[in-house]
């Protein structure tokens, strides 16, 4: 039996995405920050959950990330999304730093961590998670949380030596989605932000999250190294 590990599995994306691994006789072992009310509502002896804030000191991620070494991890998302509500001419360093070692410098670090059993074992699947938001510079007060997902499309070149053991990784691009975030956008906002997608709607979170497990399970056998934009056309 196969096991994923998610990183920010609490959010609504996340919470699909555990279910549809979860449907197909994967275990899932199920990260979250604070809010698990959603996951903890999941009852599966497949599931394993674990808290951890990332701003927690070294001592106890680098515990997490040792134990995670030893794991037999098949296959791996980074879907952490820490906003700080942050324009460029406001943020401190402190705030950058942060929210890039949340969203990219520890997942990063993980992959580090298990990439050699999945050389060992010759299959890995690996999805890193960027916002079509990115291609617009990002919002007015989102200037940190865009500049750490533009870095989640970055790509090391090892894949190529990856690839060879059965190995893939890819970046997806996320188009404008129906979660909990949205859903506090003015009605008007909402409408003009829709016009912008050729297709003229937001994705629905169980269709992120099945294009998700297509790249992360067996049935990807032939893409790595791409940054694949799921976004309606925009």
């Amino acid at each position: 039996m196969k096991k994923i590990l998610i990183l920010g599995a609490s959010s609504d994306i996340g919470v699909e995405l555990t279910k549809i691994f979860l449907k197909n006789n994967w275990k899932v072992l199920a990260h979250y920050n604070s809010n698990s009310l959603n996951l903890k509502k999941i009852k599966n002896k497949k599931l394993k959950l674990f808290k951890l804030n990332f701003l927690n000191n070294i001592e106890t991620i680098e515990k997490i990330i040792g134990f995670l070494k030893y794991e037999k991890v098949d296959s791996f998302i980074n879907l952490t999304g820490h906003i700080d509500n942050n324009t460029f001419y406001n943020f401190s360093i402190n705030q950058l730093v942060n929210t890039m070692k949340i969203n990219t410098i520890i997942p990063y670090y993980i992959i580090q961590k298990i990439i050699k059993n999945m050389l060992k074992y010759k299959f890995g699947r690996i999805l890193l998670t960027s916002s079509i938001g990115v291609k617009y510079g990002g919002g007015k007060t989102t200037f940190n949380y865009s500049l750490s997902k533009k870095a989640n499309q970055f790509i090391p070149g090892e894949y190529k030596n990856w690839a060879t053991k059965n190995v893939l990784i890819n970046s997806l691009i996320i188009g404008v989605t129906n979660t909990k975030i949205h859903k506090k956008i003015s009605k008007k906002n909402l409408n003009k932000r829709k016009k912008l997608i050729p297709i003229k709607r937001f994705a629905s979170t169980i269709e992120i999250s099945k294009y998700m497990f297509y790249l992360l399970s067996e049935e990807n056998t032939f893409i790595t190294g791409e940054n694949l934009s799921i976004s309606g056309g925009e």
